[in-house]
């Protein structure tokens, strides 16, 4: 199944996330794909302040994977543009994908075939403040998310 979603602001992108994070389980992937500046932290952001995450949500692109613990879950978040090259690839990422939280990768197509069975989101920019959202997701596990997305739409 696949729903397009448009963002036209900052608020629209932060609905999305609410919605999906409302819905989200232990062991939840989440990959996120777009060009650069496309949107990917800054959905990872709303999703780890639903999440009740205290600390500020940042881009892991330097440490490639960063931790948080103080929310509802286990927020893990992970940045695989460094990883284009595929070198470096082994470095226990397979611990936290699948793990006992919530997982987002950005840049997952660099590190595919380390993710099995994602909510597939790929951000499209429209416009400097339009945003498509593209979510795909043949998993039943993910039924209740897409089913909540529609509603919003």
């Amino acid at each position: 199944m696949e729903i397009k979603y448009i963002s036209k602001s900052l608020e629209d992108t932060d609905k999305l996330a609410k919605v999906i994070t409302e819905n989200l389980f232990r062991g939840a992937v989440i990959s996120l794909n777009g060009d650069l500046g496309a949107g990917k932290t800054t959905f990872t952001k709303s999703v780890g302040k639903y999440l009740g995450v205290k600390e500020e949500v940042s881009s892991p692109t330097f440490n490639i994977l960063k931790c948080y613990f103080d929310g509802s879950m286990p927020l893990y978040h992970i940045d695989a543009y460094r990883l284009e090259d595929g070198v470096n690839k082994d470095i226990g990422l397979e611990e936290v994908i699948e793990g006992d939280g919530v997982c987002l990768i950005e840049w997952s197509c660099f590190i595919e075939e380390m993710v099995f069975e994602p909510l597939a989101i790929v951000i499209n920019r429209l416009s400097p403040t339009e945003r498509e959202f593209v979510i795909t997701s043949d998993f039943k596990k993910y039924d209740k998310i897409m089913q909540a997305i529609k509603e919003i739409m």
